[in-house]
């Protein structure tokens, strides 16, 4: 099941849209103002040099003048009275501009008069055409926020209610979760009692929920804190909903949520432009990758094929993101077997099953190369927590807390770990737990330059590494 944009993202691309659209708007306005009066699409220098810094002046004014919150974007009225303020500021910059350094007369009339009022034209234009994709969107139910609550009390009752008196159709109640109803209630306010937290969890590893919120007691605190626990193991924003305040969690900060103040708890790693960026990063890069490699990659394989009998990929299931599991590609690195080992033996130093050729593509990483594959399919990414083996999954997440917060991102063919020297085999729980700690360090301070750092390092540190064998 196709995982969808949460509401909160499609509001955050939509307004990054706009966002780029309006220097855009701007400087073909200029355009269009210059081809008007002189008949020519080909602008003097002076006039690439006003159209860039009237697209700078435009970008942080109207940033300033809050053109682009989406509360002012998706009302008309308060947009038109916010835009002709921030243009009127950017142009009356402009001609002080002109005025101060003496190129003012450079400057046809008729030219600035046009550019001034088409600008102004087209910067409404995509303002309508913002406002005509939102009210589809809020036709078809996508601005509404999915809410999933946990707990069937009487908490859950009030926050219900609360939220459906806010009047604006923005929150929809997905459900309620509580691995025991008080009283063994089956729904609150019309709103069905899915079933336990654990029910949750499966449903966000194949669906999204924009919010998830704990109503339960905060008498003792284990419940919320065994909830919470639950809920690090799939990538949803987690909130809070206050009864008073009388002992610690841990806290992002606070947000409103229908007028109530929440406490939020966790949040998804990655949204919005974040996840745009990530995606268009592992698509273009592992594309770009696979055609470099493709005389690499095919001499690899025919030199398994003359090596040893057997397939040239290794198919393996793995966990990815949100605990599902994959199929990951590697080339093969040991004498094949039709039944795999019990229990799936991780590669030790001097294993016999592994190859004379199959030696030299692990210590090399070679043998990773076709998970460019899995890159390219959406499975994986370039960089990010390394996959494991569905048993050394379900054995390591059994005795390290936070092992399964791994799955909140994409697994990695590279990784912040694998940088620092934490690659290999895994045969005590201290080296898994070194590696969580640093799987958990990237996925909370991702960043496209921690990325690239990776990215630059890995051929230095990651590929070629002691503990590879």
């Amino acid at each position: 099941m196709a995982r969808r944009l949460v509401a909160a993202d499609l509001i955050t691309l939509a307004t990054g849209v706009v966002r780029a659209l309006d220097p855009a708007a701007v400087a073909l306005a200029a355009w269009l103002a210059y081809w008007a009066r002189h008949g020519s699409w080909v602008l003097p220098d002076l006039y690439m040099i006003a159209i860039v810094v009237a697209c700078v002046l435009t970008l942080n004014v109207m940033q300033l003048a809050r053109v682009y919150a989406f509360e002012n974007l998706s009302r008309i009225p308060n947009q038109v009275g916010r835009l002709a303020w921030g243009w009127g500021a950017v142009v009356l910059m402009l001609i002080a501009l002109a005025y101060f350094t003496q190129t003012s007369l450079a400057f046809s009339r008729a030219f600035v008069v046009g550019w001034i009022v088409i600008s102004f034209g087209l910067l409404l234009v995509v303002r309508v055409l913002f406002l005509l994709r939102i009210d589809t969107w809020r036709r078809d139910g996508r601005l509404s926020l999915e809410v999933a609550i946990i707990g069937a009390g009487e908490l859950s009752r009030q926050l219900i209610r609360q939220l459906q008196q806010d009047g604006t159709g923005r929150y929809r109640i997905a459900g309620l979760f509580d691995d025991a109803p008080p009283g063994g209630v089956t729904s609150v306010e019309g709103y069905p009692v899915i079933g336990p937290i654990d029910d949750l969890v499966r449903l966000a590893q194949v669906r999204t929920f924009d919010e998830v919120v704990v109503a339960l007691p905060w008498a003792g605190g284990g419940a919320i804190h065994g909830v919470l626990k639950k809920l690090k193991t799939v990538p949803v924003n987690v909130k809070i909903c206050p009864e008073h305040v009388g002992w610690s969690l841990p806290t992002i900060g606070f947000h409103a949520l229908g007028g109530i103040p929440m406490l939020t708890a966790l949040e998804r790693p990655l949204s919005g432009w974040s996840l745009v960026a990530k995606a268009i990063e592992d698509r273009v890069l592992s594309a770009i990758a696979l055609l470099v490699f493709a005389p690499l990659l095919g001499a690899i394989a025919l030199a398994i094929r003359i090596d040893s009998p057997g397939p040239v990929l290794f198919r393996q299931k793995r966990y990815g993101f949100a605990n599902n599991e994959f199929t990951v590609f590697k080339f093969r690195t040991m004498r094949h077997r039709p039944v795999e080992e019990p229990g799936v033996p991780q590669a030790r130093r001097n294993d016999p099953r592994i190859t004379r050729l199959g030696a030299f593509l692990r210590r090399t990483s070679l043998d990773e190369l076709p998970q460019l594959l899995n890159v390219f399919r959406g499975d994986m990414s370039l960089v990010g927590p390394r996959p494991h083996a569905v048993a050394h999954n379900v054995q390591f997440a059994q005795i390290i807390d936070d092992y399964l917060s791994r799955h909140r991102v994409k697994p990695g063919i590279t990784g912040w770990a694998q940088i620092n020297g934490l690659r290999g085999e895994t045969d005590t729980p201290e080296k898994m737990r070194a590696r969580v700690e640093h799987d958990l360090y990237y996925i909370d301070n991702w960043s496209l330059l921690l990325d690239l750092k990776i990215l630059l390092l890995t051929p230095l540190r990651g590929f070629v590494n002691k503990n590879a064998y």
